[in-house]
């Protein structure tokens, strides 16, 4: 599923949001402050954020503002989960640049489903159904890889590695736009770092015969490759 940045300065409310998140598959990110909200932007987009109104430092309102006028973050998903649920709250939320308001106290099915619909909207490659390539299969609602009956056991990011090449098979990808596309556009990360995953998801696959599927193309970057049929 996808990740998921939590901004909410009540532990009680954020440890709630992170348990129900995780158990619906996603992974997830607590920021207390505005401060921390927008260090942790800085390091790594996520798939969507969970904004709070009232917040030390800057309100949830204006990093909302902030991150739509900012050509990186315009587009990123943003949910508002306030106290605050006068009318006039919620259009300021929405005008801010929110994709949905959500008052509290709020029911977590519905904050779930909430997440699910922005995400669709605005982010549909998060939500995308099972990928098949030759005989690897790989189902993002269930976090599990396979190669025919043959199960594949991966890492959180090899598990989005792997499936960014197998959305994308034969194309060529160079490190740093693996690390945009994969790492969530992470500034801090050397592009090196790719080529140890990379080393790890080929070592998971070789346990199904599945490794030289993981091409390296020299100079340039990897790809996942169609595997040739017998008699081809």
């Amino acid at each position: 599923m996808g990740r998921v940045l939590i901004v909410e300065d009540e532990p009680a409310i954020a440890e709630l949001i992170s348990l129900n998140l995780r158990h619906d598959g996603h992974e997830v990110q607590v920021a207390a402050s505005s401060q921390a909200a927008q260090g942790a932007i800085d390091r790594a987009l996520p798939d969507l954020v969970i904004l709070d109104w009232m917040l030390p430092g800057e309100s949830g309102i204006q990093l909302a503002q902030r991150w739509r006028r900012d050509a990186r973050t315009r587009d990123l998903p943003i949910v508002m989960l306030t106290a605050r649920s006068d009318e006039r709250d919620v259009v300021q939320g929405l005008d801010a640049g929110a994709d949905d308001y959500l008052a509290k106290p709020f029911s977590t099915n519905e904050l779930l489903a909430r997440i699910r619909s922005v995400l669709r909207r605005r982010a549909p490659q998060v939500l995308d159904t099972a990928i098949q390539v030759g005989l690897l299969r790989l189902d993002p609602a269930t976090m599990r890889v396979s190669a025919g009956e043959v199960p594949v056991k991966l890492g959180p990011t090899e598990f989005r590695l792997l499936r960014f090449l197998m959305s994308h098979p034969e194309r060529v990808h160079s490190r740093a736009q693996l690390l945009d596309r994969v790492w969530g556009d992470h500034v801090f990360i050397e592009e090196r770092t790719v080529d140890v995953h990379v080393k790890r998801l080929r070592a998971a696959l070789g346990e199904a015969q599945c490794a030289d599927m993981v091409e390296t193309v020299r100079g340039v970057g990897y790809r996942l490759a169609k595997p040739v049929p017998a008699g081809a």
